[in-house]
């Protein structure tokens, strides 16, 4: 027995005794059902997140909505009382194939003699047809014989027009070779002047118009071909001509903010200037006032300088009608809101022509806006004179609004007529003239 005992590892304190528990181990105690230990709710976490997260089984939540009721698994198999179904092992053909030729496979009994369900897979391209008189009629052409024609429309019904493989399979010992390009630019030619001979303008056509441009698409494949074989030099050459080119725009903008930096504090120190010299020319008026300066109200008045792209790479059209950084947010609602007043599609299809007009338009739009902010402040500057008059002479009054008068000196030219206020007494009259 001790030889037992040392052969099997066994402790012979216990008096060289082999027993169960000596050889498996002591009997673990099963598991109580429900004793499952529950995951402790964090702090400063709600109890319906919390509810969430964990529940009683302490599984994880589903990842899908699912109608079990036990989460994404199934812990026990549901097992049917009903006989399984029989399966057999049968032949079938496919309709997609043209040889007839049986395969088998195994399928139920229920099923047998349905037809092969993968066949609603093999979808075929309708190719089209022509007669030896619509091609003498409509189809021929310089380079094209009608064998070659023939030719090429058998492959597309053989290939389903996938015009690489038709290209490779072409045959170059009757016919010349031709290119992927003169392929698909006779066949689509053949299509389109079938559907309008056999459907004419303005009729529903089974068959769709192609219009393919075999000369745009070989100058994009020889763009393409130039592009992947570039040596490291000249990619590295192209690489430097950037970064000198967005290093010249930096420095543009920058030469522009300061040059709109200086324009501002130029208009800012006009501004100030002009009162100190109407204090100094009128020392005894009681009212001072601000003299409208016309010229400074449509004088420095302009459209819209829309952003000009000229940058390197690909770029959308439709960047040239973003409105400019500098121009804010209330004249830009101002105007699309007069634009939307027009019934005008704030964005129209930018193509080439639509967006220069649709620049200029808005442009205008902007322009028209000014304009009319800067007659309000002549109307404001007015009424505010007429007040001072009346304030300094009592007993008499400025003419109203509606009766200054305009008079016409020439076809553009209007000479607006008005009185103003000089040393509080004497009236003297100002002309001014402004180009409409």
């Amino acid at each position: 027995m001790a030889d037992v005992c040392d052969i099997l590892d066994i402790d012979r304190s216990n008096g060289g005794e082999v027993t169960k528990e000596s050889i498996v181990g002591p009997e673990k105690k099963n598991k109580k059902f429900g004793a499952t230990k529950h995951s402790k709710k964090p702090e400063g976490m709600a109890r319906e997140l919390f509810a969430l997260l964990y529940h009683d089984k302490n599984d994880p939540p589903p990842l899908f909505p699912s109608d079990t009721g036990q989460g994404y698994k199934n812990m026990k198999a549901k097992l049917g009382m009903k006989s399984v179904r029989p399966w057999k092992w049968m032949p079938f053909t496919n309709p997609g194939r043209t040889d007839n030729a049986i395969f088998h496979h195994w399928r139920r009994v229920c099923d047998e003699g349905k037809e092969y369900p993968f066949a609603r897979f093999n979808k075929k391209v309708e190719i089209p047809t022509y007669t030896e008189v619509e091609y003498s009629t409509y189809l021929e052409k310089e380079d094209w014989n009608q064998a070659e024609t023939d030719h090429l429309f058998d492959l597309a019904g053989r290939f389903d027009l996938r015009f690489g493989v038709m290209a490779d399979r072409w045959d170059t010992t009757r016919f010349r070779k031709r290119s992927i390009e003169d392929l698909k630019e006779r066949y689509y030619g053949i299509v389109t002047a079938l559907a309008k001979v056999k459907t004419g303008y303005g009729l529903p056509s089974e068959a769709k118009e192609y219009f393919f441009d075999a000369d745009h698409e070989r100058r994009r494949k020889e763009q393409l071909e130039r592009l992947f074989s570039r040596t490291p030099e000249q990619v590295e050459e192209e690489q430097m001509l950037q970064a000198e080119l967005r290093k010249i725009e930096a420095r543009k903008k920058e030469r522009d903010r300061k040059t709109q930096d200086l324009q501002k504090l130029i208009t800012a120190a006009d501004n100030q200037e002009e009162p100190k010299k109407t204090e100094r020319k009128f020392p005894r008026k009681k009212f001072p006032f601000s003299k409208p300066r016309m010229d400074n109200l449509f004088g420095e008045l302009s459209g819209i300088k829309f952003p000009d792209i000229k940058g390197s790479g690909v770029t959308l059209r439709s960047q040239r009608m973003k409105f400019p950084t500098t121009l804010g947010q209330k004249k830009m609602k101002a105007i699309e809101q007069q634009l939307t007043e027009f019934n005008i599609d704030l964005n129209p299809l930018p193509t080439e022509e639509i967006c220069q007009h649709f620049n200029d338009l808005r442009s205008d739009v902007y322009l028209l806006c000014e304009l009319k902010a800067a007659i309000s402040t002549c109307e404001f500057e007015i009424q505010s004179l007429r007040h001072q008059y009346e304030a300094v002479n009592p007993n008499k009054c400025l003419p109203k609004l509606e009766e200054i008068f305009l008079t016409e000196t020439k076809p553009g030219d209007v000479v607006i007529k008005t009185d103003t206020i000089t040393n509080g007494a004497s009236t003297s009259q100002a002309v001014r003239n402004m180009t409409m």
